[in-house]
């Protein structure tokens, strides 16, 4: 679901925790107002109420674009308005000395219950979004590859589908690493898994396979469409200043491409493979390119030409 690196995970789960807590503090003063007939906040009496208490600018003004995307977010948006809405009702009765309508009461408890449950429910998504992610880049690890390209190549066994698998090396990071150090070609490293998250489609999927090299899941995509999707991250990447040394050095990184269908006539492993192979091609010739699987010239010969080629990379 959420296509954030971890750092900004990690900043939205203190929000979120923070929220949380900012709604069960109003909750419980307004019971207390209720109930006890303790003075209560003249905010909750306004028709904005939802937007102006610290968990309605939270989620309004500090939680993440991304989270809007999802239904579930919307869903935490709408409840948290009922229940203002609820709540200034009851309050206005108890102004007037009115008897308190119980099931308006009940309606605020059960709502308020439903709202925290959407919310621990967003936390253990972010929690788990983190526990999936590189720790540098915040790629998705390898543990994850697997099962989703299966889903995926499932769906396409049964029809409902094409999806298309890539692999991306970065160039000559190994030149960068020797030439600048380590921590700028980590930095290299997360300006490219930052740039492939912004620019591929929303569903699309970026895992740190090992080293400087990626996979890319596109699912619905065929052969055509990856292509396209490929050709315009590709060239994105290459005028991306992805760095400043901190020699003053601007680095323009470009990096090599192997595509091919999740065939759901073979195994993932095998089409994972075809990647593999399309990507040596791409480095073979010249590098900054992308190259489809083609069975007519991913000959052993040359393969084993481009294996030794690719260890003097």
């Amino acid at each position: 679901m959420l296509k954030m690196d971890p750092a900004t995970l990690r900043k939205a789960l203190e929000q979120l925790e923070e929220a949380t807590y900012d709604h069960a503090d109003w909750h419980g003063n307004l019971l207390r107002a209720i109930v006890c007939g303790l003075p209560s906040d003249p905010n909750d009496l306004t028709a904005t109420a939802h937007l102006s208490c610290r968990f309605g600018r939270w989620y309004y003004e500090r939680a993440p674009a991304e989270f809007r995307e999802y239904p579930a977010f919307a869903a935490i948006g709408t409840e948290h308005e009922r229940l203002h809405r609820i709540a200034t009702r009851l309050l206005r009765d108890v102004a007037v000395g009115a008897p308190i309508v119980r099931a308006d009461f009940e309606d605020l408890v059960s709502g308020s219950a439903r709202l925290r449950v959407e919310l621990d429910s967003l936390r253990r998504e972010i929690e788990g979004a983190l526990q999936t992610r590189d720790a540098l880049t915040g790629a998705y690890g390898r543990i994850e590859m697997i099962p989703e390209l299966r889903e995926w190549h499932s769906r396409a066994k049964q029809g409902a589908e094409q999806s298309c698998i890539v692999f991306m090396e970065l160039d000559h990071l190994r030149a960068i690493n020797n030439a600048y150090g380590h921590e700028v070609g980590d930095q290299v490293l997360v300006g490219t898994v930052r740039y492939l998250t912004e620019h591929l489609r929303s569903k699309d999927k970026v895992f740190r396979y090992g080293g400087n090299e990626f996979l890319i899941s596109l699912p619905g995509a065929d052969l055509a469409t990856c292509q396209t999707v490929i050709a315009r991250v590709r060239e994105g990447l290459t005028r991306r200043l992805l760095i400043v040394t901190p020699g003053g050095i601007a680095l323009h990184v470009t990096a090599s491409f192997g595509l091919a269908l999740l065939d759901p006539d073979v195994g993932v492993i095998e089409s994972i493979d075809r990647a593999d192979q399309a990507l040596l091609l791409a480095k073979a010739a010249g590098r900054n390119r992308a190259i489809s699987w083609d069975p007519s010239v991913t000959t052993g010969k040359q393969l084993r030409r481009l294996k030794i080629d690719d260890t003097q990379a």
